[in-house]
């Protein structure tokens, strides 16, 4: 698959490198340094190019949106509409000291993204567990009882090209329902990332659901 990758920071960075592995075609847009775009472009066999070029890319199969949400606003007026195009969000409704949501419970910042840009297939996942954790579950990938990630949004054929590039790292695909189940899953968010980063144990988290039958 061809992926754009709108942000260059850890979920960004860290999702491309074993996105690389897998064989995907990554192109790296949106960072404050060009030279961190190369290096990252040099590591995967990828390019670095501007959001519009990632975005404007007709044989893209997906884009992932892997920025702060204050720099939403930005770098969606450089993507242009995306209309007709399959994007993964990633980012959670944080303030500037990444300590409280600023949407909610109303709302979500899925709905939010979809309203901004309505034509883009949205889906969301990769939000509900750090980043520390990719490399180890890609490390453990085939292994008995993968860890399980969830993902939601209203468009089936995007979350069909989600669910594989989750099972790409190594994770089982959750469906959790459409962009309207970010009113819960957003806050749940912030509950693994106090669990990993607040708790002792290292910030290498993950988790499984399991449905108890008799």
């Amino acid at each position: 698959m061809k992926i754009a990758i709108l942000g260059s920071g850890l979920m960004g960075a860290k999702l491309g490198r074993i996105w690389a592995q897998c064989g995907h075609e990554l192109r790296f847009a949106y960072s404050r340094s060009q030279a961190k775009l190369e290096r990252l472009a040099a590591e995967t066999g990828g390019c670095a190019t501007s959001v519009a070029e990632a975005v404007a890319d007709a044989d893209a199969d997906a884009i992932l949106l892997a920025v702060h949400w204050s720099r939403v606003e930005d770098v969606l007026s450089q993507a242009g509409d995306m209309a007709g195009q399959v994007v993964l969000n990633c980012c959670v409704p944080l303030d500037a000291s990444n300590s409280d949501l600023v949407l909610g419970p109303k709302t979500s910042g899925a709905e939010q993204l979809a309203a901004m840009r309505p034509d883009a297939r949205w889906v969301a996942t990769f939000n509900t567990s750090p980043s520390e954790s990719f490399a180890p579950v890609f490390a453990r990938k085939g292994q008995a009882d993968p860890p399980q990630l969830l993902t939601y949004g209203d468009d089936d054929g995007a979350k069909s090209i989600a669910r594989g590039l989750i099972e790409d790292i190594g994770f089982t695909p959750v469906d959790a329902g459409g962009l309207r189940t970010g009113r819960f899953v957003e806050p749940f968010a912030m509950v693994t990332a106090e669990l990993a980063y607040g708790q002792p144990g290292g910030p290498a988290l993950t988790y499984r659901f399991e449905k108890l039958r008799d």
